[in-house]
């Protein structure tokens, strides 16, 4: 594939990751609550789930998702339920849980992975972006197993950027907060985001 088209691919990605939304929203709202470590294999589900749409817009798969629409759908409300969760989660916690060295609980690294999993896969904006915008942008016809890989290349080298931009960002802010007042504003703002973005895909369709 061409270096041009690459270059536009990455630019609409960047434009497209970058700008607030649900994702987004849940990112910054769990980074300012656990910290930027904590929030890692949410991310990393992130940038698997936008992979698995690349994948199938270039496989030409619309129609597929259109027939497992059912069970995105389920995958949505799924992601939703538990992003409304961690909210009340946030919400209610003790400013001492926010502490940088609190202990994790056993489990939540995959429970992040599959929330970020669930908001991925279920957010419109994520799916349309992958099944309409892109055809706009790259012949998907004449891609093959080389310009794929060069896409899911670049694709990941963008969602890293501009996602870990925005993770420490929000961290930098969370390092700022010292008071236990502070802290449960901070707790609390975190939830009404991460409520926002539950929200968000909840409304989309």
């Amino acid at each position: 594939m061409d270096l041009f088209s690459l270059a536009i691919f990455a630019a609409a990605l960047v434009v497209a990751a970058g700008s607030p939304g649900p994702s987004i929203a849940a990112l910054v709202a769990r980074v300012i609550a656990r910290g930027v470590r904590d929030v890692l294999p949410f991310l990393a589900a992130m940038w698997i789930g936008e992979a698995v749409w690349l994948t199938f817009a270039v496989l030409g798969l619309a129609v597929i998702a259109q027939t497992f629409q059912l069970a995105f759908t389920a995958i949505k409300w799924a992601g939703v339920a538990y992003l409304a969760w961690l909210a009340w989660k946030m919400w209610t916690a003790p400013a001492a849980d926010r502490a940088a060295n609190a202990p994790q609980p056993a489990g939540s690294g995959w429970r992040m992975f599959l929330a970020g999993m669930a908001v991925t896969l279920g957010n419109p904006k994520i799916m349309l972006f992958y099944m309409a915008l892109l055809p706009t942008i790259i012949d998907l016809g004449r891609v093959n197993l080389l310009g794929w890989a060069e896409l899911t290349a670049t694709m990941f080298v963008v969602l890293v950027a501009v996602d870990l931009g925005w993770a420490f960002a929000a961290g930098a802010a969370r390092r700022l907060l010292r008071s236990a007042r502070a802290v449960r504003l901070a707790n609390r703002a975190s939830a009404a985001m991460m409520a926002g973005a539950a929200a968000a895909i909840a409304t989309r369709g």
